[in-house]
């Protein structure tokens, strides 16, 4: 039997705080992670708001990935959420309370290191409930615009991403693993955003990307790496692609034992597969949670059908 992460549902021992700046906004944000009772999955709170109401990271709320990853709620938003749900789905944490200032997440270095110090700040703690896997029963594929993303039956929660960049800067690079947290703390978490120089004033007239900059983006010249520092992986673009994708696929609700692969995908085609696979009741199953049926998640927990406009052009 291949090794999973825990059999049983975690949530924060404490209250951890971090703030920052939204990559997008360009405004401060605080945030909050509480941690959360089994069952609760991952929750963002907008504190800055009058609702009240809890926005799950959940596919049936997601709202957008022009740009970033969008969940919402009654005209309420949440943006550039892959980076934290990649830290909880790469740590393995299922519950957490998200409590949030503003419209976007803090972008902090571009990675996901900030927020796995963040929850190094406490401790993750195992509850009495058994977490449920979603199983990759069958194939299912989606293509566009000469990509393709697919989840294929595994043992594994493996990721198989593929980039193919027309910049020789980037070119062509491919990343392999399979998802634990020593592997995504190692490979993963410390993988930057990227962006091109000559995309500035296209992402400016949007109003988009106003809080960018060397300390969170690894900028791309004509020629060369903009940042000083340079690059922390000789392949940091798959593995940031890669980063993203462990985030977007946390919106099933549930961990994908299964085997992601994706040929010069982003978050519409991450977030599509997804939706893909819950809408076909033949290619998956849940597995460990043995008291918890295919038919109540389908119907008690989240709705799988989308509205078309919350797959925009992917960007970033």
């Amino acid at each position: 039997m291949a090794k999973r992460q825990g059999m049983h549902q975690t949530t924060l021992r404490d209250r951890v705080e971090v703030s920052g700046i939204g990559v997008h906004s360009g405004k401060p944000v605080a945030m909050a992670l509480n941690p959360a009772e089994a069952d609760t999955g991952i929750v963002f709170h907008r504190i800055d708001t009058a609702s009240g109401e809890p926005i799950h990271a959940r596919i049936d709320r997601l709202h957008a990935t022009d740009s970033c990853t969008t969940v919402a709620l009654n005209g309420v938003s949440v943006s550039t959420i892959e980076h934290l749900l990649a830290t909880f789905n790469g740590l393995g944490i299922d519950n957490v309370v998200v409590e949030i200032d503003a419209a976007e997440v803090p972008m902090m270095d571009g990675s996901a290191a900030a927020f796995v110090d963040l929850v190094d700040q406490t401790e993750i703690v195992t509850l009495s409930a058994s977490r449920r896997f979603i199983k990759v029963l069958k194939p299912v594929r989606i293509e566009h615009a000469g990509g393709f993303a697919e989840l294929l039956p595994a043992e594994t929660r493996r990721f198989e991403i593929d980039i193919d960049f027309k910049s020789p800067l980037i070119g062509r690079q491919a990343f392999v693993v399979d998802l634990d947290a020593n592997v995504f703390r190692r490979d993963l978490a410390r993988a930057r955003t990227f962006g091109f120089l000559k995309d500035v004033e296209f992402y400016w007239s949007r109003g988009l990307a106003l809080g960018s900059s060397l300390d969170n983006t690894v900028v791309l010249g004509d020629d060369k790496v903009i940042n000083p520092e340079g690059l922390r992986f000789a392949d940091e673009f798959v593995r940031h692609k890669t980063l993203d994708a462990v985030g977007d696929l946390a919106l099933a609700g549930a961990p994908i034992l299964g085997a992601y692969r994706s040929y010069r995908g982003g978050h519409m085609m991450n977030a599509k597969i997804v939706e893909t696979l819950l809408a076909d009741s033949d290619a998956w199953t849940f597995v460990e949670g043995a008291s918890v049926s295919k038919r109540d998640f389908q119907h008690d927990q989240m709705a799988v059908r989308l509205p078309a406009a919350a797959f925009g052009p992917d960007k970033s």
